[in-house]
């Protein structure tokens, strides 16, 4: 576990000196949402009834931004072999990456979500609902986004191919995180999706399996 903190420690330290990371994705975020006023009109109903949506895939294509360096940044510099090699688990590694890759993007989106979410008249008493929807569901997105950066090192232009292979297993999370955020706006006052909010723990939990035990197999194939 030593070797654990020390690499999310790493990581963390990586990303706050290289920039970029959070910032970039929550800058990314906010222009997202500036423009969906624009095309849909200045409606405020119609903006409040769809900022739970529009917050939520926001979310998804911002914490796409850095999945592409997850291991890409190793693999160029020749630590990803040593980290192969190390005894540690492997699957230990890639956890440690996607947990640093939720203090440092998914972590920032979602403290900014609901203050962004102003912009798409977004009520108060719907902002808590929509934050611990997201806390729940946000480390899913990293660690299925490290089975996704694992399985493209040393591919050209493995962004691109980063979000055609995570993006169909975003789904859920994108469907139970809106329905337990828009709970709290259209359901009976109190109720803030409790069924919506146990299926994308479920999903969180399910990804914390497969994506520590996906990526390193990925990464296994990928430097031999």
């Amino acid at each position: 576990m030593n070797a654990f903190f020390a690499l999310v420690q790493r990581e963390v330290r990586l990303a706050t000196r290289v920039g970029g990371g959070g910032g970039m994705a929550v800058f990314f975020f906010l222009i997202v949402l500036s423009i969906v006023p624009f095309g849909i009109g200045p409606d405020l109903n119609l903006l409040t009834r769809i900022a739970p949506g529009m917050l939520w895939v926001a979310l998804l294509l911002s914490a796409l931004l850095t999945l592409d360096r997850l291991f890409q940044a190793d693999q160029e510099d020749g630590t990803l072999d040593l980290l192969v090699l190390a005894p540690q688990p492997l699957e230990l590694t890639v956890l440690a990456k996607a947990v640093s890759h939720w203090l440092t993007t998914g972590l920032p989106l979602v403290i900014a979500a609901p203050i962004l979410g102003l912009m798409l008249n977004l009520p108060l008493d719907g902002m808590l609902p929509l934050m611990g929807a997201m806390l729940i569901g946000s480390p899913a997105l990293s660690l299925l986004g490290a089975v996704g950066a694992a399985l493209s090192v040393g591919v050209r232009r493995g962004g691109l191919l980063i979000s055609l292979l995570v993006l169909p297993f975003y789904v859920p999370v994108l469907i139970f995180g809106v329905s337990a955020s828009r709970a709290a706006l259209v359901a009976v006052p109190g109720d803030l999706g409790g069924q919506s909010l146990a299926l994308l723990g479920a999903v969180s939990l399910a990804s914390l399996v497969v994506g520590p035990v996906g990526g390193a197999a990925a990464l296994r194939v990928a430097v031999k």
